[in-house]
């Protein structure tokens, strides 16, 4: 059901320190900030040229990330994201096995213009799990 491995997305508490240490430290290619007040972050992605890193920033005081925050100061690991050919199929299987799919189970767009969901971490090892539509 899964595939490529889209991103490892990283929440931290100043975004343009971030970017700053992947691009001048790092000499990583990285993109403009994003907002997507729709899911509470500002974005920022670093291409590693097989796959993505997401740094993450809260949006807003009701923000997911704020939370994450709160108990990891200095940031950290937040997610990983797969990419799936059909995600509505996906999210029927994974319920159908007894995964649990955050907010409401209606895939919402992401940064990339895609449908996206998110998986309970409590059901995979402790790890948030984004799944992403990408088309073929």
């Amino acid at each position: 059901m899964i595939g490529r491995l889209n991103h490892v997305a990283i929440a931290v508490p100043d975004l343009a320190r971030a970017t700053a240490r992947y691009r001048d430290q790092l000499g990583a290619r990285v993109g403009e900030p994003q907002a997507l007040p729709e899911h509470g972050v500002t974005v920022v992605f670093v291409d590693t040229g097989n796959s993505k890193v997401e740094l993450l920033e809260p949006l807003g005081e009701a923000s997911p990330i704020t939370a994450f925050l709160e108990k990891n100061p200095a940031g950290g690991m937040h997610h990983i994201c797969f990419e799936v050919d059909d995600i509505e199929a996906s999210a029927r299987r994974l319920v159908e096995t007894g995964a649990r799919i955050l907010g409401d189970g209606t895939p919402r767009i992401g940064a990339h213009g895609n449908p996206v969901l998110f998986l309970h971490p409590k059901d995979f090892d402790g790890t948030l799990i984004e799944l992403e539509e990408v088309p073929a």
